[in-house]
């Protein structure tokens, strides 16, 4: 009886990994299964999304619109980046970091060889990928620390959360939706976070060195600029 139960369970099994399969690589388009095709590496995604136009308004837009508007924010680019993780067999997972008189910031993070990697979209060029050589979140996340300033150089970084999975949000099409999706960003900073340094480190933090800052700030879009009090 157990054979028989286990021969039984086959076709079931099989059905339901096609589902999931199904579900990963989502309902896209032939064009667009051509691009995440060709995003098969963190490298690569990271590239693509260096290429987008760094889009300053306010809403949030699907991986789907982000593809064909070739435009896209912080969120929406680790968004994409989530969905190709997912096209590619990784799960789609976000962290978020809090920030101080300044944007928060999020990123699509990965594991490889056992360690955390990263790729993200910003208008800094010093908040982007991250190679997989972090042996938890909290390390991925103070490689940031010193670099993640505002525009007068105050290091802003004060919380980050804990990796969050979007595929509890695949029965709203997520990836693939017309509508705005602010409702996730909303979801994130609900998810549990954790401070990156004690009041008494807060209080003697220095200013970033002004040549950082001005690497940092390398063809940024100006109007997506946080401006600090």
């Amino acid at each position: 009886m157990s054979a028989g139960k286990r021969i039984g369970d086959a076709p079931k099994k099989r059905r339901e990994r096609s589902l999931r399969m199904k579900i990963d690589r989502g309902d896209w388009t032939r064009g667009e299964r051509a691009v995440f095709a060709s995003l098969g590496t963190p490298e690569k995604i990271q590239r693509f999304l260096n290429r987008l136009a760094y889009d300053p308004a306010a809403g949030t837009a699907s991986p789907r619109r982000v593809l064909r508007e070739r435009k896209a924010n912080c969120f929406e680019g680790a968004l994409l980046a989530a969905a190709a993780f997912r096209f590619h067999g990784r799960p789609p997972l976000l962290v978020d970091m809090r920030s101080w008189n300044d944007d928060d910031h999020v990123l699509a993070v990965f594991r490889h060889n056992g360690a955390w990697g990263c790729v993200a979209k910003s208008n800094y060029t010093v908040l982007r990928f991250r190679e997989p050589v972090y042996r938890t979140i909290r390390e991925l996340m103070m490689s940031f620390f010193d670099v993640f300033f505002n525009p007068i150089g105050q290091k802003t970084l004060r919380q980050y959360s804990v990796p969050f999975d979007l595929r509890q949000f695949d029965d709203k099409n997520w990836m693939t939706t017309p509508d705005d999706v602010s409702w996730i960003g909303d979801a994130l900073d609900r998810a549990r976070h954790y401070r990156v340094m004690t009041p008494a480190q807060l209080r003697d933090l220095h200013l970033t060195d002004p040549t950082l800052v001005k690497a940092g700030l390398l063809g940024a879009n100006p109007s997506g600029l946080f401006k600090p009090k």
